[in-house]
């Protein structure tokens, strides 16, 4: 069995339930045809066409999926901005892209690269031999972005 064929054949009540590395497109189709089946549920009985109509597990299963799609994008989010930062983006770009302003913006990867140095203290607190997470200067590299004027981009590596 694929990869494909097992995610398809998973039972899906919580979040939990959806395998980590899923991808979003995946999740997302997925959860469009729970949503599909569901909105057949309004209608006609006498409709012209063969539907199928959803039930109470179509409607946990999107929740689910909706829910593990959510989280995903969220965790996502400083990964992202740092990344659109070090590509060369501005404070402005990057805020007007999340529709928040470029201070908010900037406390938004402070708390990522905070909660990223912890994954490595933690980490090395416990004897792993390969922590995950920014090192103390690879934090600081990332907190020296938050000092860019608003309209000021990075060259590119």
């Amino acid at each position: 069995m694929t990869d494909f064929e097992h995610w398809k054949a998973l039972q899906i009540r919580r979040p939990s339930d959806i395998p980590v590395a899923t991808p979003l497109s995946w999740q997302a189709d997925r959860a469009s045809e729970h949503a599909m089946r569901i909105f057949d549920t309004s209608l006609p009985a006498d409709f012209p066409c063969s539907v199928e109509r959803g039930t109470a597990q179509d409607a946990v299963a999107e929740l689910a999926l909706r829910e593990s799609i959510r989280r995903d994008v969220e965790s996502g989010r400083g990964t992202r901005l740092h990344t659109a930062l070090e590509l060369g983006a501005t404070w402005a770009e990057v805020a007007a892209a999340l529709d928040i302003s470029p201070d908010d913006a900037r406390a938004l990867l402070r708390q990522w690269a905070d909660g990223q140095h912890h994954l490595y203290v933690s980490d090395q607190e416990r004897g792993i031999e390969r922590p995950i997470g920014f090192t103390p200067d690879q934090h600081a590299a990332v907190i020296a972005l938050t000092e860019r004027s608003d309209d000021e981009g990075q060259t590119a590596p």
